[in-house]
């Protein structure tokens, strides 16, 4: 079993059914916690890796009706390398 959490931002607030809909999304085999933030609109997702994939997971909250965006890299973005000296002529 390998645990792996995925974020993900949505744009509209969900509705009643949305929201029962996505709770009920940790009764699917391989969901372990499920996790609803309407306040920053993203929900996070524990889910066994051995069992389901991140194309799974986006796929079923837009079945349960959440109008997902994007999906929210925990880690922060590789720094850009530095940038080289350019390429000029030794001077004479």
């Amino acid at each position: 079993m390998t645990n792996v959490d995925v974020e993900f931002r949505y744009a509209q607030a969900p509705g009643e059914d949305t929201i029962r809909a996505v709770a009920e999304l940790s009764d699917v085999y391989g969901i372990r916690r499920v996790r609803l933030n309407q306040r920053e609109r993203t929900v996070l997702i524990e889910y066994d890796a051995t069992r389901l994939g991140v194309a799974n997971i986006f796929q079923l909250l837009r079945r349960a009706g959440l109008s997902v965006t994007e999906q929210i890299s925990r880690f922060a973005p590789p720094a850009p390398p530095p940038q080289a000296a350019e390429n000029k002529p030794p001077a004479a």
